[in-house]
């Protein structure tokens, strides 16, 4: 699998654009020798454009950036329910989509994507605080305000801001796999994997805080995989029962304990499968999954592929 030039992800400013949904992208998707990427800002037009916050961008670029797109990202901006995107933005994202562009929404900017009628028939999300107005707008589109982000194939949508970080490495590692994902991330100081069904923050459900020990046995548990790893283990190097750290972990990861070791075992599994020439059953063992044939099936059932072909298919993108 050869690659004749970077992925290009242009990002688009809108009136009232929010300076973090406007940085992650091109932060994430920064143009370095190691990123096969490229980052172009643009707006609806070349010149000044001004944002939320107090912020004011100044874009070289207009709409005729979409025409070299791989990828179109729209960040969140200020008072979605009451402002329409221009016209001019509608018609380009759609041409840019029928092209086979990609596009992808941050927080509020999935109401641009819907003003396309791109979701329409297509599930979606956008910031908890948004989401009943955009079901009201948007009545075809079918609304999930409990998920970070949903990927619907050429179209993707996030929640609040940090999910776009979120939303950003699961396109990281959709294109190119589990190691560069985990690069991106441990350059971003971020979580290498949230699911995108993971619940949104909500007033009504507000969580526990996990602290700073529970952080520490996720770190300390991803040092062992290889090891033995039982409830009762992580929640005695975290020093509270096990009902207790059971609680507070799915509140925090959307997965209980011993699901979210089998996907560390399996995300490691993949990067050494990604990185080295290891046989499966070597990988099995130093994952802590001790066979082949049992690190096959929760390969399987986790990412529907075989260790085998997950190798074919990663290690010739990386290399």
């Amino acid at each position: 699998m050869s690659r004749t030039r970077n992925h290009q992800v242009v990002v688009l400013v809108l009136e009232g654009a929010k300076p973090l949904d406007v940085g992650i992208p091109a932060q994430v998707f920064s143009n370095r020798p190691t990123m096969p990427y490229e980052v172009q800002v643009c707006g609806p037009a070349p010149g000044l454009v001004a944002g939320g916050d107090g912020l004011s961008y100044h874009v070289a670029s207009g709409l005729e950036a979409f025409e070299q797109a791989d990828t179109i990202f729209v960040p969140g901006y200020r008072n979605p329910a009451d402002t329409d995107p221009p016209a001019v933005v509608v018609d380009a994202l759609k041409r840019a989509h029928a092209r086979g562009t990609r596009l992808a929404a941050i927080s509020t900017g999935a109401f641009t994507l819907a003003e396309t009628g791109l979701l329409d028939g297509r599930r979606a999300t956008t910031h908890w605080h948004y989401t009943r107005v955009l079901r009201q707008r948007y009545p075809r589109v079918q609304v999930d305000e409990n998920v970070l982000f949903v990927d619907e194939g050429s179209v993707l949508t996030s929640a609040g801001a940090a999910s776009g970080i979120d939303l950003c490495l699961h396109l990281v590692r959709r294109d190119h796999g589990v190691g560069l994902s985990n690069e991106v991330a441990r350059r971003l100081v971020a979580a290498p994997y949230r699911s995108g069904g993971q619940a949104q923050y909500l007033p009504r459900t507000v969580p526990e805080p996990m602290g700073d020990v529970f952080a520490d046995t996720r770190e300390w548990a991803l040092r062992h995989l290889a090891e033995p790893l039982t409830l009762e283990t992580l929640a005695r190097n975290a020093r509270v029962s096990t009902r207790t750290f059971s609680r507070r972990f799915v509140e925090d990861t959307g997965y209980t304990p011993m699901q979210w070791v089998l996907r560390a075992r399996v995300d490691l599994a993949r990067e050494l499968l990604e990185r080295t020439d290891l046989t499966v059953e070597q990988i099995a063992h130093r994952v802590g999954l001790g066979t082949a044939a049992n690190l096959r099936l929760h390969f399987h059932r986790i990412l529907g592929t075989s260790p085998t072909e997950y190798r074919h298919t990663f290690s010739s993108a990386a290399g």
